[in-house]
C-alpha cells in the first residue's frame, strides 16, 4: 500500500511534462529585407521590400518603417511591405534599415548595406591599352611578335611601349540576365556558363553578376571555379532587364589597369529597367579598354533592333555578338568566346600629349603589312585630369 502511494506523485509529474497533442505553439515573428541585399548595386528609382513571417500573424504588425542612410523613407501599415525610393544617380553604398512595430511585442529590426561601385585606380594612366584579335579570315593567327604590329593614333603611327600575348592573365566579368523574360532559356544558359568558366585558365579572375531590375554580385573576383558554379546554380528569373546599367557597372568594376579585361553579357537585350541611357552605356564601352562579348537570347534572336544594339556594344570594344537560335546552342557560342580569349594580344602605347583634350581619337592597327584581319577597340578618350 505504501509503495502504491509513493508512486502516484511520480506518475502525475510525468503527465504534466507531456503537452496536449492539439496545443498550438506560436511561431516567432521574423523580419527579413528581401530587397535590396548585401550584393545589390542601387541607383535611381529602387524598390525596398521587407518580408514578415509567418503570414498568420501579420495582423499583429502595426507598421513597417523604412530608412535609407539614416532618413525615414516611408511607413507601411499593411502588406505588401514595399517602399519606393530614389537612390540617386551614383552607384554608392547605402544602409537600408527596416523597423517593424508589433502589438504587445518588441520591435523587429533589420539592416543591410548595399554595394558601391569602386573604380580601380589606373596602374598606368599614361598609356592607351588595346586588346587585339588577329585572324586570316578562317583561323586565329598565333605566335605574332611586337614587330608584326603597327598602331596608329588619328592616322599617326605610335611607338609600342608594351606587348603581350594570351599568356597575360585575364580579368573577366560574366553578367547573366536573370529577368523574367529569360525564364525559358535560363537553365540551359546556366549549364553552358559553367562549362565556359571551367575552360578558363587557373589564373583567370572572374566576377559573376546577375542582373534584372538590379545588379547582384553572385561571386566576387575569384579563380575558384567550383564556387562560381554554385553561384550560377542559384540564379532564378524575376523582374525586368537593366542592360545599360550592368554594362556600365561591369566596366566600372574592371576599372583601368594593366592586363586583359573582358565582359561577357548574356541577355535578351530588351532593356526595360535601366536608370542609365543607351548613349551613356555606349560612351562607357568606347572609353573602356575592356572587350565586350554579348550573347543574345529571347527577343534578341528575332528583333533586329536588339541585335543592332548588342552588336554595337561588342564591335566598338573589339568583341563579338552571338544570337543562337535556341538556348541549347549557347554552349557553342561560349566555346567561341573562350577561343577568342585564348587568342588575344595586348598592345600599349604612350598617350600623345595633345590627346588629353577630352575628345575622341581613332585607333587603327595593321598586322604584317595588312595581311591579316584585325579586331580591336576603335577609339579612346582621355581628359586632361587623367
Amino acid at each position: 500500500m505504501n509503495a502504491l502511494v509513493s508512486a502516484a506523485p511520480i506518475a502525475f509529474a510525468v503527465l504534466l511534462l507531456v503537452p496536449a497533442a492539439d496545443t498550438p505553439i506560436a511561431q516567432e515573428l521574423t523580419l527579413r529585407i528581401a530587397a535590396p541585399t548585401e550584393t545589390t548595386y542601387l541607383s535611381g528609382p529602387s524598390k525596398l521590400v521587407a518580408i514578415i513571417e509567418p503570414q498568420s500573424r501579420l495582423s499583429e504588425v502595426r507598421q513597417v518603417i523604412f530608412f535609407a542612410d539614416g532618413k525615414q523613407v516611408c511607413a507601411v501599415t499593411r502588406p505588401p511591405f514595399n517602399c519606393d525610393w530614389d537612390a540617386g544617380d551614383h552607384v554608392i553604398e547605402h544602409v537600408i534599415r527596416v523597423v517593424a512595430e508589433v502589438a504587445n511585442a518588441p520591435r523587429l529590426v533589420e539592416n543591410v548595406r548595399t554595394q558601391g561601385v569602386v573604380v580601380t585606380e589606373a596602374v598606368d594612366v599614361d598609356v592607351v591599352q588595346v586588346t587585339v584579335v588577329v585572324s586570316d579570315g578562317n583561323r586565329f593567327v598565333r605566335g605574332l611578335q611586337q614587330k608584326d604590329f603597327r598602331i596608329y593614333d588619328d592616322d599617326r603611327e605610335q611607338k609600342i611601349s608594351n606587348f603581350a600575348d594570351e599568356k597575360l592573365p585575364l580579368d573577366l566579368i560574366v553578367a547573366i540576365d536573370m529577368s523574367m523574360s529569360m525564364k525559358g532559356s535560363l537553365e540551359a544558359v546556366k549549364e553552358a556558363a559553367k562549362s565556359f568558366l571551367a575552360g578558363l585558365k587557373p589564373s583567370d579572375q572572374v566576377t559573376l553578376l546577375g542582373f534584372n531590375d538590379n545588379i547582384t554580385t553572385l561571386a566576387r573576383r575569384t579563380t575558384d571555379k567550383e564556387y562560381l558554379a554554385h553561384a550560377i546554380d542559384r540564379l532564378a528569373p524575376w523582374g525586368g532587364t537593366a542592360l545599360y546599367d550592368v554594362t556600365i557597372g561591369a566596366l566600372d568594376l574592371l576599372g583601368r589597369q594593366k592586363g586583359r579585361r573582358s565582359v561577357v553579357l548574356f541577355t535578351d537585350g530588351d532593356d526595360q529597367s535601366s536608370h542609365a541611357t543607351l548613349d551613356a552605356a555606349i560612351a562607357r564601352a568606347e572609353s573602356s579598354d575592356a572587350t565586350i562579348y554579348a550573347i543574345g537570347q529571347g527577343r534578341a534572336v528575332r528583333a533586329s533592333d536588339l541585335q543592332d544594339l548588342l552588336q554595337r556594344l561588342a564591335r566598338i570594344s573589339g568583341g563579338r555578338a552571338f544570337f543562337p537560335p535556341d538556348a541549347n546552342k549557347v554552349q557553342k557560342d561560349f566555346e567561341d568566346i573562350l577561343e577568342d580569349l585564348r587568342n588575344q594580344y595586348m598592345i600599349s602605347y604612350p598617350v600623345p600629349d595633345n590627346r588629353r583634350d577630352g575628345a575622341w581619337h581613332r585607333i587603327r592597327i595593321e598586322v604584317a603589312g595588312g595581311k591579316y584581319q584585325v579586331r580591336a577597340r576603335q577609339r579612346y578618350q582621355f581628359s586632361a585630369r587623367h
